[in-house]
């Protein structure tokens, strides 16, 4: 969903250690040092899922902190009141992370609105108890508050690399104020997706908080963050079954910066008409076919598709019931719980959107009365995207 390589958000200063050196926790008797996190070398990068009021983008988790647990799940907390910092907006403009903190005013938001406080306790609480981020291991000349920046833009640049949602959504976990999951499934699709397990927690039945847990090799400025599974002492705080993922209430679509854009905002317009085709269109420039009223594709009479508002998107529905996307598969089908799509402007071109994506794809090219399975992603042989047509 977000972008992999941002040039700003490359630390502004730079630590002189190695990143294939020690491993925090890994020596339970070594010191914190410049170069070694510690005593908190467990760290957490933490995001909340804020359904409602909701906060950030409608199909994206938002940042919660960076945390430096100790290794047996102990912190430390507010270890330097001179380093308070307030007006961290400020700061990470006057340090050049002017576009850091754009991402944060979108990503990293405060329930209550007040997103500057809410940086200001997660620098004030847990940033200023890595000692790799103590001033003395700052380079010579180093602006004050040069730590505190490049904490922010570690966090934001780990977070990139954990879009919960899209690992949920990879497994069929969709939000619905109606479907109820597993914690098992839940885990096992956050694990495949980042490659180990997390914690999660939830508010009552409902999912609202995910846990990464990470070893550091060398500086949280620069260094080398390892996965982790999450450590016996960690416990989920969710039942074992019934777990609900809630749609946030309001709020925009993202898609991470890239063009073409989403169509964003309150509930109306959709982007798309209330009734209309979807044609397919090859990474080839050509057209071929479009949906059946199944989801299908297929080069037979198009099928009429009718969108209805929901939150910043619509759903769809046709002859043979709600439109949606499950494992990464379209269906429309009677009994389906509709998915929420949106829609995107390519030129003159109106594109549909699935997780702020408009890529589409199937195992081959249909022709006569055969109709191909349609996939969201780019991953099968033919991708193409589908157009919205009047």
């Amino acid at each position: 969903m977000f972008g992999r390589s941002h040039a700003e958000l490359m630390p502004r200063i730079a630590s002189s250690c190695s990143t294939t050196g020690t491993a925090s926790c890994t020596n339970t008797t070594a010191t914190g040092t410049c170069c070694l996190e510690g005593p908190g070398g467990l760290l957490l990068q933490t995001q909340f899922w804020d359904a409602n009021p909701s906060t950030g983008p409608t199909n994206s988790w938002t940042v919660h902190g960076l945390w430096p647990d100790n290794c047996d799940g102990t912190f430390e907390q507010n270890c330097d009141s001179s380093r308070a910092y307030t007006g961290i907006a400020s700061l990470l403009t006057a340090q050049g992370a002017s576009s850091t903190l754009s991402f944060m005013q979108e990503f990293w938001k405060d329930i209550s609105g007040d997103d500057e406080s809410f940086w200001e306790h997660e620098w004030s609480k847990h940033g200023t108890c890595l000692s790799t981020l103590k001033t003395s291991c700052l380079p010579s000349g180093s602006a004050k508050g040069a730590e505190a920046v490049a904490y922010f833009q570690t966090v934001v640049k780990l977070f990139k690399t954990l879009p919960t949602f899209d690992f949920l959504n990879a497994a069929g976990i969709t939000p619905s104020s109606t479907k109820t999951y597993t914690l098992s499934q839940i885990t096992a699709a956050l694990k495949s997706g980042s490659g180990f397990t997390p914690t999660v927690n939830c508010d009552g039945v409902n999912l609202n908080e995910v846990w990464y847990y990470f070893h550091l090799r060398g500086s949280v400025i620069d260094g080398a963050f390892s996965g982790i599974n999450a450590p016996s002492f960690a416990t989920n705080d969710c039942p074992t079954s019934g777990i609900k993922w809630l749609p946030k209430s309001g709020g925009t679509t993202t898609t991470g910066g890239s063009s073409p854009t989403s169509t964003t905002g309150g509930t109306a317009p959709t982007g798309v008409p209330s009734s209309f085709t979807v044609t397919a269109l090859r990474s080839s420039g050509s057209t071929s076919g479009g949906l059946l009223s199944g989801g299908t594709w297929s080069t037979q009479t198009l099928a009429t598709y009718k969108a209805a508002t929901s939150g910043s998107g619509f759903t769809l529905t046709t002859s043979k019931g709600a439109c949606a996307v499950s494992s990464g598969t379209l269906t429309c089908a009677s009994g389906n719980s509709a998915s929420v799509f949106t829609a995107v402007t390519s030129g003159s071109r109106t594109l549909l959107a699935f997780n702020g994506s408009t890529a589409f794809s199937s195992d081959a090219v249909p022709s006569g009365t055969v109709q191909e399975t349609v996939f969201t992603g780019s991953s099968h042989s033919q991708a193409y995207q589908l157009v919205v047509t009047s």
